[in-house]
Order: C-alpha cells, then structure tokens, then sequence
C-alpha cells in the first residue's frame, strides 16, 4: 500500500485517547509519521510510555500521560500536561472505547455507569477542554470514533452499543456548535477492526468466515486503514467534511 502524506498536519499538535494499543497506538504511529506534535494518553502506563519512547528514538515528537478516562479530573490533567508540552491541540481524536460483552440481564446501575463512562462521557469532556484553544486558533478537527456494532443491530454488548450510538448524535451537535469558529467534528465509524485484542478474544476462524461473507470486500479490517481515515480528516484536505459518518468497514453494514 501506498499512502498519502498531508503536509498541513506537520507541526500541528494533535491530542488522542487511548493511545496505547490498538486502534490508537495505529494512529498515534500514522501523525508522528506525519511530523504531527503527538500527545496521548492511556490506562496502559507502560506500555503507553514504550510507545512514545520508541517514536522518540526515531526522531518524532510524542508525549505520553497515564489516565484513566473514567476519571474527569484526570483526564484535564493529562490533557494540560500534554499542551504544555507540545502547545494547543487543533486535532484531537476521540479513540477510547472497550467493547467488553456483557448480557442486558446482569446490567446494574454501577456497571452501567462505568460503561458510559468508559466509552461515552470521556468524549464529551474532552471536547470540552481542547475546544477554548481551538476557538482562540480559529480552526480545529474533532474525530470522535463511533461503531457499526449499532447499525449492525449487533446484540451481546448493549450497554456499549448505547453509547456508540450516542456518539453520532453527539458529534452533530458539537458540529453544529463549534463550526462558526471552523472546528469541524466527525464520527468515524469502524467495522470488525482486527486489533491484538479481537483476535485472542472473538475472532475465531468460523466467525471470521461469516463476518467476511458479510462484507463487500473480502479483505479483513487492519487498524492503518482507520488510521488513514483519522489523518484525512484531521488535515486540511476535510476542510469542508463536518457533523457526519465516515464508514471504515468494508461495507459490512
């Protein structure tokens, strides 16, 4: 694969959640490529800080915070830390999110609390902390990642479905909210993402088999291609993409 390279994401600073494995440490890789001033932040304290010190070897500009997202105070924190070190964030990617199973009739108040927390409240806070900078800097990006898990009316994880689905509508509404001071905010929107963890968790052979019979295309999902998705609307070639789904899933849907 060839890829592109958008010369208006060097030097820009770019902040993102849950960076440290997966989805994010794909695109934590892809903006350091890019030249971007990368800042993110992770549960995951040490291997969050192997990460940035291997791209810190190789000459890029990345920062690492441990947080835990479910923690508000924490997450400002980590965030301060971060623009203190690379400067004001015009890009932050919303990418934490843990799509643990769970059965509607053992949900209790408490972990449906914690689930919320996990894969939905985080987002709105942390749009809430970048966006005074983006404001004074007159321009922005906002990616927050949904899921197609909804779309899909996939069942077995309903709490975590909820609260993807809520991400779309909260992503317009800050489109529609930020826009006059040209932040633009979009949902990009994953199908089966064959990350470490889908594949010693679920993704066994038979049900890889039918998920493939399910898609148009009959590669399986690798997480550079959300990446490359990220870098695109995060650069100024989206200049007039905003409040709307960008598919990465093979057309599963």
């Amino acid at each position: 694969m060839q890829f592109a390279t958008y010369p208006s994401l060097k030097g820009a600073t770019v902040l993102i959640t849950g960076g440290a494995s997966g989805i994010g440490e794909e695109i934590v890789r892809a903006f350091a490529a890019q030249g971007s001033r990368t800042g993110f932040i992770d549960l995951d304290k040490e291997r969050g800080q192997a990460l940035a010190d291997e791209l810190g070897r190789q000459g890029a500009e990345v920062r690492f915070e441990a947080c835990d997202l479910r923690d508000i105070d924490q997450l400002k924190r980590a965030f301060a830390a971060l623009e203190a070190a690379l400067g004001p964030a015009t890009v932050l990617v919303n990418n934490a999110a843990r799509d643990d199973r769970h059965g509607w009739e053992e949900v209790t108040p408490e972990y449906y609390n914690e689930r919320i927390a996990t894969n939905l409240r985080h987002m709105f806070f942390a749009i809430q902390a970048v966006a005074p900078g983006m404001i004074k800097a007159g321009k922005g990006s906002i990616i927050n990642f949904g899921s197609n898990s909804w779309w899909q009316a996939t069942g077995g994880m309903p709490v975590y479905t909820s609260a993807k689905a809520a991400v779309h509508g909260m992503t317009r509404s800050f489109a529609r909210d930020l826009g006059p001071h040209r932040i633009r905010v979009n949902t990009v929107v994953p199908g089966w993402v064959m990350t470490e963890r889908q594949k010693s968790l679920w993704a066994t052979p038979e049900k890889l088999e039918r998920h493939r019979e399910r898609q148009c295309l009959p590669d399986l999902i690798e997480p550079v291609y959300l990446a490359r998705m990220v870098l695109f609307l995060a650069s100024d070639d989206a200049a007039m993409c905003t409040a709307n789904n960008y598919m990465v899933e093979a057309g599963s849907i």
